[in-house]
């Protein structure tokens, strides 16, 4: 049962990724730029199609099966990692975007990255693979 219900949380991520990433690519491009913090020394135009191109790679990769999933589900989860500054950007400056037009509800919404960081690595059991990973390097150490 227990395998159903992290097959369904990975579809179902692989499936939201991949929308997210095609509305980086169309209707929600000018909500994804006003996202990108002023710092980044990079086009936002350029950070928000590479974003949504990389998000439709993972959701892709996140609807696989076989030894691709445990990777597909760490490479997400340092995905969600690298994108949270622009999240962090979005409740400091104070910008308005996705129906986030109040401080509460873009602090609110910080909280939400680090659980999408732990699905992507349940859903895939990628912590077994990081586990096998610290531990090879462990014993190659000694």
């Amino acid at each position: 049962m227990m395998k159903v219900i992290r097959t369904l949380a990975r579809v179902l991520l692989g499936g939201a990724l991949m929308m997210a990433g095609v509305g980086h690519l169309t209707d929600a491009r000018q909500e994804f730029q006003a996202q990108v913090p002023v710092w980044l020394p990079l086009d936002p135009d350029f950070v928000v199609v590479a974003s949504g191109i990389v998000e439709i790679l993972l959701g892709l990769s996140l609807l696989t099966v076989g030894w691709v999933v445990p990777w597909a589900g760490l490479v997400t989860a340092l995905f969600f990692i690298a994108i949270f500054p622009g999240n962090i950007n979005q409740y400091v400056e104070g910008i308005d975007a996705f129906g986030l037009d109040t401080d509460q509800a873009r602090f609110t919404r910080l909280f939400f990255q680090p659980l999408l960081v732990l699905w992507a690595l349940w859903s895939c059991e990628s912590l077994k693979l990081i586990r096998r990973l610290t531990s090879r390097q462990k014993s190659e150490t000694y």
